[in-house]
């Protein structure tokens, strides 16, 4: 389908990337290319091919045409040049880093809110392997500023919407600033998606994925995706050429399928996140609940200017009044439905807890300087009947009650 056909965000979810003419017959979805080589008539136009000269595929490390229907419709949906199909959402990030980095300083700015492996990757592979680090407070763009002025940063790393406490930066301030420096602006999108903030129209050079959580939508896929503009997309694929990141095809065509529904999901997700979040702020047993509608959100001003309204994530974070570890497993274990995991974005409802699990490698001190306090859970809320998600927070918080 030519991509000048699909106008809106909804109709490429459905149709980016399907119906690639291979000889007489075009399948109407995108088969599964399990092949991990292919073969050519003649040596000089496999030469061809290898040489990049002629559009084709000759190794699955290379390139893949289950991959390729997927980066297609990934860049669709983000208003990218090209996208990579990864193995996991760490390695996405991974991969971002590597290729923001590639001609700059090796130096990067992090924002100090940040989903715990990606500190980690930070702080125990890139900083080891001569990349200094700095973490600094996006959502302050004046100290934003000043740790730019004195780290001069190659690449800047944030979250669109951040993991637990779903703080909101100024995205299209900071790509200003980051742009104005010289440096790369990668963005980790997996919370927001681009159903609700495409980062490389606001200016980001990478959008980075999780596939995992919502893109793919239904816990069965482990997959990650960069999406690049066009000043790095080409050096991104020269690295993946030789690193070997790649998403095997039958999980690139989970989270094809996945997201041809993405729409539909985020759309009902983040209606029951609306219902259950201001449910939670009325509910005695809680003490804090964090959700971006929230009128006194501490970045209120940008949210509204950068999440449609009415759509504002489907996480919903909450602390339990007076609760610590042992209070927090009893109202885990009493949830009847939904899920004890540590993942999100499925169309299921899922609990995690965070000092446990993706915030367990944090010491406990930096933990409580980043606001994750042990009292802390994180929903992400499904596409079930709110009313019955409402009913199995109510019955398990009785039990701490």
């Amino acid at each position: 389908m030519e991509e000048e056909v699909i106008v809106k965000i909804q109709t490429k979810a459905v149709h980016a990337g399907d119906r690639k003419k291979a000889g007489a017959h075009v399948p109407v979805t995108t088969p599964i290319f399990t092949a991990s080589s292919y073969f050519y008539d003649s040596m000089e136009e496999l030469d061809r091919i290898f040489g990049r000269e002629d559009p084709g595929y000759c190794y699955s490390r290379y390139d893949n045409p289950t991959n390729a229907a997927l980066e297609e419709q990934a860049a669709a949906l983000e208003s990218g040049h090209g996208a990579l199909a990864c193995s996991s959402g760490m390695m996405a990030i991974h991969m971002a880093l590597l290729a923001a980095l590639a001609d700059r300083r090796k130096s990067v700015l992090a924002a100090n809110a940040l989903y715990g492996a990606t500190i980690g990757l930070l702080m125990n592979v890139m900083e080891p392997s001569g990349v200094s680090v700095r973490f600094a407070d996006v959502c302050d763009l004046d100290a934003f500023r000043k740790a730019m002025e004195e780290s001069k940063p190659g690449c800047v790393l944030v979250e669109t919407i951040s993991n637990p406490l779903l703080r909101v930066a100024a995205l299209d301030r900071i790509a200003e600033i980051v742009r104005a420096a010289g440096g790369a602006l990668i963005v980790d999108n997996t919370f927001a998606t681009p159903m609700l903030v495409r980062p490389l129209e606001l200016g980001a050079h990478f959008a980075v994925h999780s596939a995992t959580k919502y893109l793919a939508g239904h816990g069965d896929v482990l997959g990650g995706m960069v999406v690049a503009d066009a000043a790095h997309y080409e050096g991104l694929r020269a690295l993946a050429r030789v690193v070997g990141p790649v998403l095997g095809p039958f999980e690139s065509y989970l989270t094809m399928r996945g997201i041809k529904t993405l729409p539909l999901r985020m759309e009902r997700q983040c209606a029951n996140a609306c219902r259950v979040a201001s449910w939670l702020a009325s509910h005695g047993a809680i003490e804090r609940v964090y959700f971006p509608a929230d009128p006194a959100h501490p970045d209120a001003a940008d949210i509204r200017r950068l999440l449609p309204h009415g759509m504002y994530g489907a996480i919903v974070s909450f602390e339990l009044r007076g609760a610590g570890r042992a209070e927090v497993f009893r109202f885990m274990n009493a949830l009847r439905m939904v899920v004890r995991a540590t993942s999100l974005g499925d169309v299921h409802s899922m609990m995690l807890y965070p000092a446990m699990s993706s915030h367990r490698e944090i010491s406990p001190r930096h933990r409580e300087r980043m606001g994750i306090r042990d009292n802390l859970v994180r929903l992400s809320v499904g596409i079930e009947a709110v009313e019955d998600i409402v009913e199995d927070l109510e019955q398990a918080l009785r039990q701490v009650g």
